[in-house]
């Protein structure tokens, strides 16, 4: 007697064009999965709560993984905190609202480390939130992702338990260190630290400039995740059978930290991605320019606990998203 196949589900990726979300697509259709269901920014407002609902009624997916966020670095982040804190919270509110009201079980937010405090020990375990102050330039979007997290589980503590007719839902968050590689934003101003620095060597050395010159002291130490081990990370937790994730979790402290489990000071990272881009100039420092916290580095014990691990060496995916720089993706 054959088997049928079992169907499969029909998986919503917003924010499919951002770095985040393209590789949670690449994936997923890379494990096999193919009812996929995605839209641009044109096509779907995620700010405007009315489009969302009309989506989710009219699409009816099963699965949600939410890639779809305004980012930035802390230039951007100091310039435009109304933005950030505003349209992350719209985005989050709509799509878990109405996911959970048309009817899907199975939804991950996807945060960030900037969720824990500034003067979190390190590493940063996830027992860490809400212990003490943020880190001022980047609060609006640390509150923000906060809230995610807690409509994750205050839609989990109402609605989680199965009724007499229908399932339960099971919303689950992870929370990335700092991520890098194809799909990065390059822009000169509203970049993170590896697109920026790529981008400035790249520059250097393309007009023979003698010395690339860095913030700070280079002491700071930084912890780097490769983008595709990020979304490898978020398919897998999706996964985990229900009873696994909550042993591991708690209902109020639900969250998950993916890392790569070292770090890199910013001298050393600027040395190597100097030495990616072929630039061959003096890298010189700037000290009378802010640090920034001496370190950030999570504590990503319970991931590993629960299988998994990263496969991209720092080295490695450098020259990946060097790569990805040269074929022109510098937006």
């Amino acid at each position: 007697m054959s088997t049928l196949p079992q169907a499969q589900p029909k998986i919503f990726v917003a924010g499919h064009r951002g770095m985040v979300g393209s590789a949670i697509v690449r994936t997923l259709e890379r494990r096999g999965f193919t009812n996929l269901v995605v839209r641009t920014r044109a096509e779907l407002d995620l700010v405007d709560q009315r489009a969302v609902r009309e989506f989710f009624q009219s699409e009816r997916p099963e699965q949600v993984y939410m890639g779809a966020a305004r980012v930035g670095g802390i230039h951007a982040n100091n310039t435009f905190p109304a933005e950030f804190i505003y349209q992350n919270l719209m985005v989050e509110a709509n799509l878990i609202h109405e996911a959970w009201a048309s009817g899907v079980k199975r939804l991950l937010f996807l945060g960030s480390s900037c969720i824990y405090p500034r003067a979190a020990p390190q590493p940063m375990a996830e027992d860490a939130l809400l212990s003490g102050p943020l880190e001022p330039t980047n609060e609006p979007y640390a509150i923000a992702k906060i809230a995610g997290i807690k409509l994750c589980e205050s839609y989990n503590r109402q609605y989680g338990k199965p009724t007499a007719n229908v399932e339960g839902i099971d919303y689950r968050s992870v929370m990335p260190t700092n991520l890098y590689g194809p799909g990065d934003n390059y822009h000169p101003e509203n970049s993170h630290v590896i697109p920026a620095l790529i981008r400035r060597f790249h520059e250097a050395k393309a007009g023979a400039a003698p010395q690339v010159m860095i913030w700070g002291s280079g002491r700071p130490r930084r912890e780097f995740l490769h983008v595709d081990d990020m979304a490898e990370a978020s398919v897998h937790v999706m996964e985990l059978d229900a009873a696994l994730y909550r042993k591991h979790t708690r209902p109020m402290q639900s969250h998950i930290n993916v890392g790569y489990g070292d770090d890199v000071s910013i001298r050393d990272l600027a040395t190597l991605i100097g030495s990616v881009v072929g630039y061959t100039g003096e890298i010189a420092f700037d000290t009378s320019k802010p640090d920034g916290s001496p370190q950030k580095l999570m504590d990503s014990t319970v991931l590993r606990t629960l299988g998994w691990r990263p496969q991209v060496p720092l080295e490695q995916g450098l020259r990946d998203a060097y790569a990805n720089f040269l074929a022109g993706h510098r937006e």
